[in-house]
């Protein structure tokens, strides 16, 4: 049974990674045209960084406890740079610094942190279907 609750926490620590994953690409999105931020600048992409778990007691073995975010990082992809004079956050050329937010590349991000999440909630569903079928064949 120790097998099947390991399992069920990598599922658990995937789901949960995730789940930041796919706020934070909201947020990108959400943010995709914010030209000035508390500090003047344009918003800045973020990214979620993942870190593999060890068991510290099977450290020999290299078994895995699932994964955490390790990090949010901002991106390091330029602004975009697009001339509009009458904007509001214009600079003394014309020039309006647009975020480093890729809408594209965020809804692909989107879509594999869903398939990611939805891959987990099947990998939890069948180790509890295990576990249960386990617990009936004792009785």
């Amino acid at each position: 049974m120790g097998d099947i609750f390991s399992s069920l926490d990598v599922s658990a620590s995937g789901l949960s990674a995730e789940r930041v994953r796919m706020n934070i690409i909201s947020n990108n999105l959400a943010n995709a045209n914010t030209t000035s931020g508390p500090d003047g600048k344009p918003y800045t992409r973020k990214l979620v960084m993942f870190r593999e778990m060890l068991d510290s007691t099977l450290n020999k073995n290299g078994s895995s406890e699932g994964v955490e975010v390790a990090d949010i990082v901002d991106s390091k992809t330029p602004y975009k740079k697009i001339f509009d004079p009458s904007h509001p956050d214009v600079d003394k050329d014309g020039f309006v610094l647009y975020p480093n937010v890729n809408p594209v590349e965020e809804m692909v991000d989107m879509i594999t942190a869903t398939r990611s999440y939805e891959a987990n909630i099947a990998a939890f569903n069948a180790a509890k279907t295990m576990m249960n079928k386990a617990l009936e064949m004792g009785q």
